[in-house]
Formats: C-alpha cells, sequence, structure tokens
C-alpha cells in the first residue's frame, strides 16, 4: 500500500465537512470541527509515516521489518519534525538525517516563495492542535476549519519529504 492511500481517510471527511461548514452559525460547534480535523490529520500522518518506515525496512530484511513494525506500533501523535528526526530517523543512519533535513529545507524555501506557506509550522501545528483538542479538550481560539484544513494539506510535504528520504 503506498503511504498517501492514509491520506483518503481525511481527505474524505473534510470533503464532506466542506459541504456544511460554513453553514454553522454557532462558532463553538464550528470550532470543535477543528480538533476533529487535526485529529485526523495526525492520525493519518501517523499511518503514512509508519507505512513508509514499514515499506523501507521490509526492503531491506525480514527480520529488520518485523522489529520496525514492533518499533512503530504505538507512535500516538510523537510525529513533530524533530521526533522523526531525532528519535526514528537516527536509528537508520545519519545519512537519512541529513537527507531528510535537505529535503524538508529545499521544499520549505520553494513552497513559502511559491505559496507563501511554511510547511514545517503548518505540520507541527496541526499535531499541537491535536494534542490540545485530545487531551486537554481545547481547540486554540484563533484557529479556523480552513486554517487547519491549509494546515494539513500542507503538511502533506513533510511526509512527501519522509518517503523521498526512505527511497532506495
Amino acid at each position: 500500500m503506498a503511504y498517501t492511500s492514509h491520506f483518503k481517510l481525511a481527505d474524505d471527511m473534510i470533503l464532506h465537512l466542506d459541504t456544511f461548514i460554513h453553514g454553522i452559525a454557532d462558532p463553538f460547534i464550528s470550532s470543535r470541527y477543528v480538533g476533529f480535523v487535526a485529529i485526523a490529520a495526525v492520525t493519518v500522518y501517523e499511518l503514512a509515516i509508519k507505512e513508509i518506515f514499514l515499506e523501507f525496512s521490509s526492503q531491506k530484511h525480514k527480520v529488520f521489518a518485523n522489529f520496525t513494525e514492533m518499533y512503530f506500533y504505538r507512535i500516538n501523535g510523537r510525529i513533530k519534525t524533530k521526533t522523526i528526526q531525532e528519535d526514528y530517523l537516527v536509528r537508520f543512519g545519519d545519512k537519512y538525517v541529513k537527507r531528510f533535513k535537505n529535503k524538508i529545507n529545499k521544499a520549505e524555501k520553494e513552497i513559502l516563495r511559491r505559496l507563501g506557506i511554511s510547511i514545517l509550522s503548518s505540520y507541527n501545528n496541526v499535531i499541537e492542535w491535536r494534542n490540545q483538542f485530545a487531551h486537554q479538550g481545547v481547540v486554540p481560539s484563533f484557529v479556523t476549519y480552513n486554517e487547519v484544513n491549509r494546515s494539513y494539506q500542507a503538511g502533506k510535504e513533510i511526509i512527501k519529504c519522509l518517503a523521498d528520504t526512505m527511497r532506495r
């Protein structure tokens, strides 16, 4: 399964929400959808990250694949870029950490120049919003549905950089 197939789960939900979200007059209710989108986004990010590492390791060796599957069994939202670099990629070797950093820096500059969006901020913000909603029941009052959606879409680029890093 390609890692991008996991995005369909959140993309389909967002597509459905887009049909009525702007008609909701109650700010309390619409703010809750921000939390739901953030939870769905981080869930599919996690699934994609696991898929990328598992696919990579299974191409190396069956035992390595088994270890990787068990290691990433429960990453539970621990997928910020710093964690990916310092906790996950470092276990595969420094060359993967460097490659990931280079790919992210290149994508960050390109997308920031072209679209005015920081993929690093977007990705890490979605994770932070998800954690606040899931663990504290709080949705940041300054985050809109459109912003969480835009940040989720931009954050997919981080996952793409990881997939490109782990490609043999």
